[in-house]
């Protein structure tokens, strides 16, 4: 898929946490988030957190897929391929860190894999010493 034009939005920073795309499910993406936390807590490998995130949800019917995989392309041409953790429901890029906290570059990586797909809703989930959440959103002006 190509990269596309948008309006990126951190909807924390705006104030408009509770009305948002696909707010009910990213909701219950969070609620999987922290039961998986709380049982496992932190220190393990993001693909433990992954791994169990993914039967979280599961379990709750949501349909979720892992590893999914997103194409970079550049004028028609394929450049890069990179894979998100969780594609939920074909509606959210959830991608997971297991890091000492969340930097930007963590926070540009799930913008790009929004840009680079016609996915609009992101949860950028950490697994760190403290469970840190962002919601990003891309605004595709020409979705496909």
């Amino acid at each position: 898929m190509t990269l596309k034009t948008g309006i990126y939005t951190d909807l924390k920073e705006q104030g408009m946490e509770e009305e948002y795309l696909h707010s009910e499910l990213t909701e219950r993406i969070i609620k999987a988030f922290y039961a998986v936390y709380n049982t496992l807590g932190y220190g393990f490998l993001e693909k433990v957190y992954e791994n169990a995130l993914f039967l979280e949800l599961q379990e709750m019917e949501i349909a979720v897929v892992r590893q999914s995989p997103i194409v970079v392309s550049y004028q028609g041409q394929e450049v890069g391929q990179y894979f998100a953790d969780l594609l939920v429901e074909d509606r959210v890029i959830v991608e997971l860190k297991a890091a000492e906290t969340i930097c930007k570059e963590h926070e540009y990586q799930l913008i790009n894999y929004l840009k680079a797909t016609r996915i609009e809703v992101g949860l950028l989930l950490n697994f760190g010493t403290k469970p840190q959440v962002k919601r990003k959103v891309f605004t595709n002006s020409n979705p496909r």
